[in-house]
C-alpha cells in the first residue's frame, strides 16, 4: 500500500484491517507493506503514520498488487499523490501486469500516471463534479457506480466503498470463497 501525506484514515484502515484478517485467518498469507515518499506521514485528520519502507526501496517484483487509498486536498494529499516518484510506482505495477486497487480520489493518481486512458473508472464526484471532470480529462470513461473493475484496475467512489475494494482485492489475490469467508468472520454484511 502506498500512502501519500493527507491520506484518508478510513480508506487506509480498510486495507490494513481486512488484509490483516485475511493474513491471519484466510486460506493463504497476505503480507501488507506500507510505503511512501518519507518514513512518516500525517493523515487527513492528524493521525501520524510510520511507514514500513520508502517508495525508492520498493521491489515491484516482490508484490502482487498495489493499494492506493485516497486523501484530502487541504491536507496536502495531491502534492505527494501527483508527484513523479508516486506516479512512477503506479506505472511500474501496470507494466508488470499487477492489480491496482484504488479508493476515492486516488483514481486521479492513476489518471495522472497515464494508465486509465480508455478504461472504465469511478471517483468521488458528489460536490460539483470537479473530480469527475478531472478523471475524464485523463482519458478515463467515468462509470457512476460505487466500485468499478476494469481488468487489473479497481476504482471506487468514496471512503464508504473502501471495504468493498479490499474484499474484491482479496478475491483476486486468493479466491472468492476466501474473500467471502473473511467478510463473514469480520461480520461485514453480505452483498445482495
Amino acid at each position: 500500500m502506498v500512502l501519500a501525506n493527507g491520506v484518508e484514515p478510513l480508506e487506509m484502515a480498510a486495507f490494513t484491517d481486512i488484509l490483516g484478517w485475511a493474513d491471519l485467518l484466510g486460506e493463504e498469507r497476505i503480507e501488507l507493506v506500507i510505503a511512501g515518499l518519507r518514513p512518516e506521514i500525517t493523515s487527513t485528520f492528524g493521525v501520524v503514520i510510520r511507514l514500513n519502507c520508502l517508495l525508492a526501496d520498493v521491489d515491484i517484483d516482490a508484490f502482487d498488487a498495489l493499494a492506493l487509498p485516497g486523501g484530502f486536498e487541504p491536507s496536502g494529499f495531491y502534492e505527494e499523490a501527483f508527484s513523479e516518484p508516486y506516479l512512477e510506482v503506479i506505472r511500474q505495477f501496470v507494466d508488470a501486469g499487477k492489480v491496482i486497487a484504488s479508493v476515492c480520489v486516488s483514481s486521479l493518481s492513476l489518471g495522472r500516471a497515464g494508465v486509465l486512458h480508455d478504461r472504465q473508472a469511478t471517483i468521488y464526484h458528489q460536490i460539483g463534479g470537479r473530480r469527475k471532470q478531472q478523471l475524464l480529462e485523463t482519458g478515463a470513461h467515468f462509470i457512476d457506480r460505487p466500485v468499478v473493475r476494469d481488468g487489473n484496475f479497481i476504482t471506487s467512489s468514496g471512503p464508504g466503498t473502501a471495504a468493498e475494494v479490499v474484499f474484491m482485492l482479496v478475491a483476486i489475490l486468493t479466491s472468492e470463497l476466501n474473500a467471502a469467508t473473511i467478510r463473514k468472520i469480520m461480520r461485514f454484511a453480505t452483498p445482495e
